[in-house]
């Protein structure tokens, strides 16, 4: 599938369907955001421009470059505007019930050839893809943030997905600049099923009182070599994203006491503390 005169779909303009979207754009699709308000919709668009003037300011694209690249994305208040994509890709919040309504909409709305692909990082996709007409089509195409820096994405097969949708996935991932792997789905796919034993180790420590965040942190870069520590990830990531996929894992794992979330980030996401997208986590970074 060339990128000429195809179009590529967008669900959730927040800092993971932005950056979908930028690197969609970037690989030269046509590409549609939707979203539930022009808030949202412009919100985004503002985040892919800034993204766009670091790379021209760093010369990684020219300003010819960086004006094509905004020309191929649009927004749209209605899923309708989806419906001509040859690939939707969802990345709306990590709630299950919502993916799969989102995803009943798109199946009556698209058409059968279409590739319907959710973002998630820890629901299964089995679940999601139970609530089409076609789950054959349906797949998972995990990036990871900043997904315009991010060169892995996880390509999951669910229960019913057809090995050709899984194969033109994987080409899609690549025509997007991407570097992709397949995965099963089973609980937290592989990045997450790995990773959350780093952050939950770390907010032990925290709880037990053994080690300050900024401790923790700097052992991690200085003796483990990790470009980031467990807390500066997490609010990068975001309290309420990682807390929603360690709840996800515990749960799809039948409460393994290995994947328990903590309640430092329960007490955090109730205090709207979320990380560098509020301007609080476990670090400050300036009132928002």
């Amino acid at each position: 599938m060339t990128s000429a005169n195809v179009k590529i779909g967008v669900v959730g303009a927040g800092t993971m369907g932005s950056g979908i979207a930028q690197i969609s754009a970037q690989a030269g699709f046509e590409t549609v955001v939707y979203d539930v308000s022009q808030e949202f919709i412009d919100k985004g668009l503002e985040r892919v421009r800034a993204s766009l003037q670091r790379f021209a300011a760093r010369g990684k694209i020219t300003a010819e470059e960086e004006r094509r690249i905004l020309a191929r994305l649009t927004g749209s208040l209605k899923l309708e505007g989806l419906s001509a994509s040859a690939l939707v890709i969802e990345a709306a919040p990590e709630q299950l019930d919502l993916k799969r309504e989102i995803f009943k909409k798109l199946d009556a709305l698209c058409a059968p050839e279409t590739l319907l692909a959710t973002n998630t990082s820890s629901f299964s996709v089995t679940a999601i893809a139970g609530a089409t007409r076609l789950p054959e089509r349906v797949l998972g195409m995990h990036f990871f943030n900043p997904p315009p820096l991010m060169a892995l994405v996880e390509v999951i097969r669910a229960e019913r997905t057809s090995p050709a949708v899984v194969e033109k996935g994987l080409a899609l991932a690549r025509q997007l600049g991407k570097t992709p792997v397949t995965a099963k789905d089973t609980p937290g796919f592989i990045v997450n099923r790995i990773a959350r034993p780093f952050y939950n180790e770390a907010l032990r420590i925290l709880s037990d009182d053994q080690a300050e965040v900024l401790t923790v942190d700097r052992v991690m870069k200085e003796a483990g070599g990790f470009p980031m520590g467990p807390f500066e990830l997490m609010d990068l990531i975001g309290i309420d994203i990682n807390f929603a996929a360690t709840q996800s894992l515990y749960e799809a794992s039948f409460h393994d006491p290995r994947f328990r979330p903590s309640p430092i980030q329960q007490r955090m996401l109730l205090a709207g503390n979320l990380g560098r997208k509020t301007g609080r986590g476990f670090y400050s970074y300036g009132q928002k």
